[in-house]
């Protein structure tokens, strides 16, 4: 089966030089890593393809892998959208992002570790006081509180993508409760089973152990006054989006998963409610927001925390992973600092480079997004999701005015950024196999020491020309094949 170019949508600017290619060169050639799966194809018609399709659907189906989409008008329980064509990366390619990621998450735990300390960063005036101080994600709850290993951030998925040049950049960094590595896990058993022997040749490095080192990782945290520390996933329950990755990482890692109602707090001590009575708990993995933790120190209406967590964390008897108050490290306008903090912080240039920001609270800069919002990409500070975005070239006038108004009432709470050719990667669509646009998301631990999982999720834009990939937001998932060293690389 032959593969096709992709063609821009009309109402989509393309620059000259066009995005990326993860599998062609520019004059149409097959890239070195590419070249097995390419092989394969060819010896597979479109009939086939799509019965593997098909078998890829029916294994997420029995699994039960799902997410929800708020605000739909039909059923919002929904099988995520999955491709059978695998993206590829080359171990020299990956080499430089694992490189890249370990400094970024080091030098963003120095940060958290420094502002709920010293802050001494906003002292000396290289990320502003007031940014940080006032970001809705920043909890003075936090200041001087004990945390192990200053690991503020123990999982993060931050968001790359590869510009028109092939180089990896640095989207958006995810430390609150990121999501995603089931679907990353799912879409690998399911790649094994789609094309077996392609992926047996390849030398993929294998991601089959990151439920036992995200459990390593956690019991690091408490591993220092307890020898096996007691391990929970706390989920909001299971009407939240992500619950299936909830249940799906707790059975992996053989540890409970709870809800705020099974927990139990009595001196400053957390239990969970067993058949057997209760039992202590060292380390929470909570897949809870910060407001709703603790109903006693945060937000009071909420039921899906237990009253007194907070107290018990801060006196020191049970660790709530990622700690509260990371967000502020990811929010989108200190985001336009990460390569700054990396400097400072660690006296290196950043790795792996952020995207151009601008920042709306400037005023000559919110000048100059309010002038381009047809060619710009707008985002909320807090938001996530693919929520509270505007795509400035996909966008309508209506669109553009209601958002100039918002970022007039309130200049503070949005960024910009320039509206980038995603690179694409091919997929199969409706029984062809068509180009994309894809980003990248690799999932780092950080406990006692600093992990890259040798695998990610790529999230694919299924809809032809459109740049948004959130599952929320009509994307899709696949397989990413890191391949062993020297595998796929140019001779």
């Amino acid at each position: 089966m032959s593969v096709r170019r992709d063609e821009p949508a009309p109402d989509v600017e393309t620059p000259a030089a066009g995005p990326y290619d993860e599998m062609l060169t520019p004059d149409d050639k097959v890239r070195p890593h590419y070249a097995a799966l390419d092989a394969r194809l060819s010896t597979l018609t479109a009939d086939e393809l799509a019965e593997r399709q098909r078998t890829q659907e029916r294994f997420f189906l029995l699994q039960g892998i799902t997410f929800t989409v708020y605000g739909a008008e039909s059923s919002t329980e929904r099988i995520i959208p999955t491709d059978i064509l695998p993206r590829i990366i080359p171990a020299t390619e990956w080499a430089r992002v694992e490189a890249g990621l370990t400094q970024r998450l080091q030098a963003l735990n120095m940060f958290l570790a420094d502002i709920y300390s010293e802050q001494q960063i906003l002292m000396d005036g290289v990320v502003p006081r007031e940014l940080v101080l006032k970001a809705p994600s920043f909890r003075r709850e936090m200041q001087n509180l004990y945390v192990p290993h200053k690991a503020y951030a123990n999982v993060c998925g931050s968001d790359l993508i590869r510009q028109p040049n092939g180089e990896f950049a640095v989207l958006e960094d995810n430390l609150r409760v990121p999501s995603g590595v089931s679907y990353m896990l799912a879409n690998r058993e399911a790649s094994k089973r789609v094309f077996p022997g392609t992926f047996r040749g390849a030398g993929v490095r294998s991601i089959d152990r990151y439920p036992d080192l995200l459990l390593a990782t956690l019991k690091s945290m408490a591993a220092d006054w307890r020898p096996n520390p007691q391990v929970v996933v706390l989920t909001p329950g299971v009407y939240n989006s992500a619950y299936y990755e909830h249940a799906y990482l707790a059975r992996l890692m053989g540890v409970p998963l709870v809800e705020g109602r099974d927990l139990v707090v009595h001196d400053n001590m957390v239990y969970m409610r067993t058949t057997t009575g209760l039992r202590r708990i060292d380390v929470i993995y909570r897949r809870v927001d910060d407001d709703f933790i603790d109903p006693l120190t945060f937000r009071r209406d909420s039921a899906l925390g237990a009253a007194g967590l907070f107290n018990a964390y801060r006196a020191g008897n049970v660790v709530i992973c990622n700690a509260p108050g990371t967000g502020v490290a990811d929010d989108k306008a200190v985001y336009a600092y990460v390569p700054d903090i990396i400097r400072y912080y660690l006296g290196e240039d950043a790795i792996l480079p952020n995207i151009e920001t601008y920042l709306c609270r400037e005023p000559a800069q919110l000048s100059h997004v309010l002038a381009n919002l047809d060619k710009l990409v707008v985002k909320a500070v807090g938001a996530s999701g693919g929520y509270g975005m505007l795509v400035g070239p996909h966008s309508t006038k209506a669109q553009q005015a209601e958002f100039a108004d918002a970022l007039r009432a309130d200049p503070s709470n949005y960024i910009a950024q320039p509206t980038i050719q995603l690179s694409t990667a091919p997929c199969l669509i409706d029984h062809q196999v068509d180009p994309r646009h894809v980003d990248l998301r690799p999932f780092i631990l950080s406990g006692d020491k600093i992990v890259v999982t040798p695998g990610a999720l790529t999230r694919v834009a299924l809809k032809k020309g459109s740049l948004v990939v959130n599952s929320s937001q009509g994307g899709g998932s696949k397989d990413t094949w890191v391949l062993a060293d020297g595998k796929g690389d140019k001779a």
